[in-house]
């Protein structure tokens, strides 16, 4: 029987693989706080996984204030780093090691896929160029090491929960700039290609993990707006989530339009190409 290890298992993406690599025959290890911060309980971890899948984060989407851009931070590299350590010390190494990082690494000014693109300068593309330079020191120890970044994950829970609640009672609408860009992915478009790349021993790097057909937040509210059947008049205006959220309302406000070039390339086949399939599957 192959084994999974998961950091982050308990979150929305987690709780979601679990329940597809179980199905698959696998078994799953969630790794806990407390065993990254002990190096020999975690290496033993290591020891037995073949699939070892890093989601660790505190959550992105929260008011940045100077303290909390320290926990974004130490929760994504502090739990990288020992997840890299404990990988030097195994004595047997994973097949595969899948990291996480986020499209917010590029910049807004055009459509990027992985080989023509152009990164931000701001914390959070900081972040993730950060982030993904430690997971990739995995390959010093010949494991096999995959980034991908994720656009938005849509699912029946997680953020699709928070946007559809306002639309049920007729006042959703726009977030910001109606134009801004919207990348998306089913979550079970994610969970298969984690399964794809693991199966495909070519695969390595770094992957957007994004719907092929990007949307804008005009091209989200109307689609959950007509399924929902509801109004989707009342537009949430920047100067609010900057209120409410400082410098992390860049999440909401400032999207990146991104496309899964390397995963097209190697054939893996999305199910959920557009927002509209996405948004109608998920929501009736």
């Amino acid at each position: 029987m192959k084994t999974v290890s998961i950091t982050g298992s308990s979150g929305f993406v987690g709780t979601n693989l679990i329940r597809t690599f179980e199905s698959k025959g696998f078994k799953v290890i969630g790794i806990k706080r407390e065993d990254l911060k002990d190096i020999q309980k975690l290496t033993s971890i290591i020891e037995q996984t073949d699939l070892l899948i890093n989601l660790a984060g505190a959550n992105i989407i929260n008011r940045w204030t100077d303290k909390y851009k320290k926990l974004l931070r130490d929760s994504r590299i502090d739990t990288t780093k020992a997840l890299i350590s404990a990988i030097s010390k195994a004595k047997s190494k994973p097949e595969l090691f899948i990291s996480t990082s986020a499209v917010g690494i590029y910049k807004n000014l055009t459509c990027y896929d992985e080989e023509y693109y152009d990164y931000s300068d701001d914390f959070l593309s900081k972040l993730c160029k950060d982030w993904e330079n430690e997971a990739l020191k995995a390959k010093e120890f010949d494991v096999r090491t995959v980034i991908f970044r994720f656009g938005i994950v849509l699912g029946k829970g997680g953020a699709l929960e928070k946007m559809i609640t306002p639309f049920k009672f007729g006042v959703g609408g726009t977030i910001g700039d109606v134009s801004q860009a919207f990348s998306f992915i089913h979550i079970d478009d994610l969970t298969s290609a984690y399964e794809f790349v693991y199966e495909n021993p070519t695969c390595a790097g770094a992957y957007n993990l994004t719907a092929p057909v990007p949307t804008t937040n005009y091209g989200l509210t109307k689609a959950l707006g007509n399924v929902l059947s509801r109004p989707t008049i009342l537009p949430v205006p920047e100067f609010v989530l900057n209120l409410i959220f400082s410098e992390g309302a860049k999440v909401l406000t400032d999207g990146q339009c991104v496309k899964p070039k390397r995963l097209l390339d190697c054939g893996f086949t999305f199910k959920f190409e557009t927002i509209e399939n996405t948004i109608s599957n998920l929501v009736k």
